[in-house]
């Protein structure tokens, strides 16, 4: 995974969300609707000096998993079964001390996945860039934390979604833009603790609707003029928060 797949799979998910192809290179897409996503941070590997990716920043030293994996530091080998010698221990300074020669953070942790880049902490998950705290997904680019999830951008602690970009805290929403706290929604943007509504936008605590704007009953063809005229601004000069 690099930036020229992670762009791809941004390019598809802006396609399929907005029925427009995606204008903003992959720096304006990030710095657009990434605002508020904790996602890893760089950090330097302190074996082999370069960079690498974690999701929490306050240690103070790191190794990336590959690294860690049957690293022999302060006396330990793989002949003592990765050991190290005893030491006589008097007080918890003897004790902080010696820990702190292995106290070393493991980064860009993650099992069972495959082509994954500037990530920390992912599951049995494939294709992934620059993300954290993913869980049985495919396809996920900017976005802390997703369970069973499928091409979805700039995301956080959301399930079972498919298409979608700044899906918070949400589940089941399929073709989305900036949801939060909401369920069983396609096709919907700027939406907040709805569920089970289709084709409706800037809606607050809704359920069962189709085709509403700000809480209001539309027609559909009006909906729909209404909709692109939405949709231009967000991906030219409109704000997504």
């Amino acid at each position: 995974m690099n930036e020229a797949e992670a762009k791809k799979i941004i390019d598809k998910i802006v396609e399929q969300v907005f029925g427009y192809k995606n204008p903003l290179t992959i720096e304006q897409f990030m710095q657009k609707f990434t605002f508020d996503v904790k996602l890893p941070q760089p950090v330097t590997d302190a074996v082999d000096g370069t960079t690498t990716w974690a999701q929490s920043t306050n240690p103070t030293k790191f190794m990336r998993m590959d690294n860690a994996r049957g690293m022999e530091i302060a006396g330990a080998t793989a002949e003592t079964d990765y050991l190290r010698p005893t030491e006589k221990f008097e007080t918890v300074e003897d004790i902080l001390a010696s820990w702190q020669q292995v106290n070393y953070t493991t980064t860009e942790r993650q099992n069972d996945s495959i082509n994954i880049a500037q990530s920390d902490n992912i599951q049995r998950s494939e294709n992934v860039f620059r993300s954290q705290d993913v869980r049985d997904s495919r396809n996920i680019v900017f976005t802390d934390g997703a369970g069973r999830c499928e091409f979805i951008a700039a995301s956080q602690r959301s399930q079972a979604s498919v298409f979608g970009i700044r899906i918070d805290d949400s589940g089941e929403c399929t073709n989305c833009f900036n949801v939060s706290w909401c369920g069983r929604l396609t096709n919907c943007m700027f939406m907040h603790d709805c569920g089970d509504m289709q084709d409706s936008m800037f809606c607050t605590n809704l359920s069962g609707k189709r085709f509403c704007i700000a809480n209001m009953q539309f027609e559909e063809a009006e909906y729909r003029r209404l909709r692109d005229i939405v949709v231009q601004w967000v991906l030219t000069d409109g704000v997504s928060g």
